[in-house]
């Protein structure tokens, strides 16, 4: 089992409309919801591998009701276990204007509840429980942190699922990451802003090195149509998509998450586990919404990813 942990979970709302134009009114063209936060986009990409997984974090009021009930209805019931826990805050909502037009997304991001102290110290049994079932294989750290969730909470969780003996990936940025490096997680997953605001370094395998020095174990940053470049113990690896896709990018770097973690409980070598991440990153940008892949283009893609070991 994959635990994924979703401290800011939302209900992602996204409005389609013919034009998007400023001080106008618009005609909604459509309208989708979905579960969402980067968390649980991991774990809807990971039963579509067909790994179990456990979605923990918070869920409030009417909205996140309605992310719990999508959550259930897109994923089966036999690979997805729903750990959320209740806060008196509702659900934030994350929405999204897409311009029919040009293609063109335009972003309204909700900060999310004020978690209380209870609340947090519920959550942090329900992780601790799932930890210590026995059944825990790797567990994924994502997104950004909710009000009233103490900045170094990533770090105290970090050292929670060493201490438990679970393989760690964190995918944060800002100083959620820069304390949670303290903690020597596993994994670390930046893209290559949050990777460069972290060390200072733009050239990336220089700042995945600066990133190891600083606690990762290990680093896989997202370098957008240009793959994903891997420093780790065992070695470097550059890993390239044989093209260019069109389409949406959000979710993108949450599937690479799901790839690699699938590849860490599979026991996979490193090359093999990029070869995942970059094809699964590369299919859900045609897919239509986060947390979803193309299956054919991933079958596609998969052999035709290009890793390469560095020196």
């Amino acid at each position: 089992m994959i635990i994924t942990v979703t401290l800011n979970a939302a209900l992602d709302v996204t409005y389609r409309v013919p034009s998007l134009r400023p001080h106008t009114t618009h005609r909604v063209l459509d309208i989708a919801e979905r579960p969402g936060g980067k968390g649980l986009n991991v774990a809807r990409v990971l039963a579509g591998l067909g790994h179990r997984t456990a979605v923990t974090g918070f869920a409030g009021g009417t909205s996140g009701e309605e992310l719990r009930r999508r959550l259930a209805a897109a994923t089966r019931a036999d690979l997805l276990t729903d750990a959320l826990v209740p806060t008196a805050g509702a659900t934030r909502r994350t929405v999204a204007v897409v311009d029919a037009a040009t293609g063109d997304t335009t972003m309204f991001n909700e900060p999310g509840p004020t978690v209380s102290p209870a609340e947090w110290a519920s959550f942090v049994d329900v992780y601790r429980g799932l930890l210590g079932s026995g059944e825990a294989g790797a567990v994924a750290l994502c997104g950004s942190l909710p009000p009233g969730v103490p900045v170094g909470a990533y770090a105290d969780l970090v050292r929670e699922a060493r201490a438990a003996g679970v393989f760690v990936l964190l995918d944060t940025s800002g100083e959620p990451l820069r304390r949670g490096l303290a903690a020597r997680p596993d994994l670390i997953k930046p893209n290559a802003d949050e990777l460069a605001g972290l060390t200072g370094f733009s050239e990336p395998a220089r700042a995945a090195r600066d990133a190891r020095r600083r606690g990762a174990r290990a680093v896989a940053a997202s370098l957008g149509a240009e793959g994903m470049l891997a420093v780790a113990e065992e070695g470097v690896w550059h890993a390239v998509p044989p093209g260019r896709l069109s389409g949406n990018p959000t979710g993108a770097g949450d599937s690479a998450v799901a790839g690699l973690l699938s590849g860490v409980v599979e026991e996979l070598p490193w090359p093999q586990r990029l070869a995942r991440a970059v094809a699964l990153s590369a299919a859900t940008v045609v897919a239509p919404a986060a947390g979803e892949y193309d299956r054919a283009v991933y079958e596609d893609l998969l052999a035709q990813v290009k890793v390469v070991a560095d020196a």
